[in-house]
């Protein structure tokens, strides 16, 4: 299986209809189906970007790659 890297809009796009699925009562498993995520990456995610909004992950993602220049 190919690995696909997501960018910080795209993860809290997932999320966000993650949370919509499961407000309608789907199974974890069942929303990492239909966002096509492992069950480890979508806990990964939720813990990492939870809560926050394109603009916050944005600029979590620019100040991760200049800390790793510096």
């Amino acid at each position: 299986m190919k690995r696909i890297r997501h960018t910080a809009e795209q993860i809290i796009r997932k999320l966000k209809i993650a949370e919509q699925l499961i407000a309608q009562g789907k199974t974890v498993a069942d929303v990492c189906r239909a966002i096509e995520v492992t069950q480890p990456t979508y806990h990964r995610w939720k813990q990492q970007y939870g809560g926050m909004q394109a603009e916050e992950a944005k600029r979590l993602t620019q100040l991760e790659k200049e800390n790793a220049r510096l």
